[in-house]
């Protein structure tokens, strides 16, 4: 089963067609003010609506009101929420659409018990805990503790990079890797080049 990728912190038209074009699968919107990659609901839309077809649109949440989340979700169709905060299952759950809970990587986290918990989600995204961060955080942590025996999607997420993903994806063998910062001029800026390296790497890993 070949290895998905996702593009997280699209703020722009040209970033998003080129992970398209690279062959991403999905691409994420950032809908946390506190990220460098932030993007407004009116940007949002619009980077959607030229997506081509079979590429996923993804938002991003941290301890989101309900009432945000749902005025995101009247405005535009996304297809995948992903969590990355303190949401409980039934929060995820509640906005009727497959999501993605994303799990710090801090050294007392049950992966296990964590998957139990959201058994229901579409699939757990490990990323790696820095403190005060949700997500984007340009560090990866020991693959090593990724449990071989998994009865739930896995993505891998945190400090890959376009020189590190193929090694990531042959150790840990996830369903997917998302990645923002390795790929990435400046915060929120894409590199087209960096994206096709990473998607041509991740394809070679097998």
């Amino acid at each position: 089963m070949r290895t998905r990728v996702k593009i997280c912190g699209i703020t722009r038209f040209e970033d998003a067609l080129a992970a398209a074009q690279a062959g991403a699968d999905a691409i994420g919107l950032v809908f946390y003010d506190a990220s460098p990659r932030f993007i407004g609901v009116e940007q949002a839309r619009a980077i959607i609506r030229i997506l081509p077809p079979f590429i996923a649109a993804v938002g991003l949440f941290v301890d989101a009101p309900t009432e945000q989340v749902r005025q995101v979700l009247t405005a535009m169709k996304l297809d995948l929420l992903q969590f990355h905060g303190k949401e409980t299952p039934a929060q995820c759950r509640s906005y009727g659409l497959p999501y993605i809970k994303a799990i710090q990587m801090r050294k007392d986290v049950d992966i296990r018990a964590q998957t139990e918990l959201y058994h229901d989600a579409a699939a757990l995204l490990l990323d790696s805990y820095v403190a005060d961060l949700h997500g984007g955080t340009g560090e990866t942590f020991d693959w090593g503790r990724i449990p071989r025996e998994r009865n739930k999607p896995l993505i891998l997420a945190g400090g890959l990079t376009p020189e590190n993903v193929a090694e990531a994806v042959a150790q840990v063998r996830p369903y997917a890797v998302d990645v923002s910062g390795g790929v990435e001029k400046s915060k929120g800026i894409k590199d087209a080049d960096k994206i096709a390296a990473f998607i041509n790497h991740v394809r070679g890993a097998y």
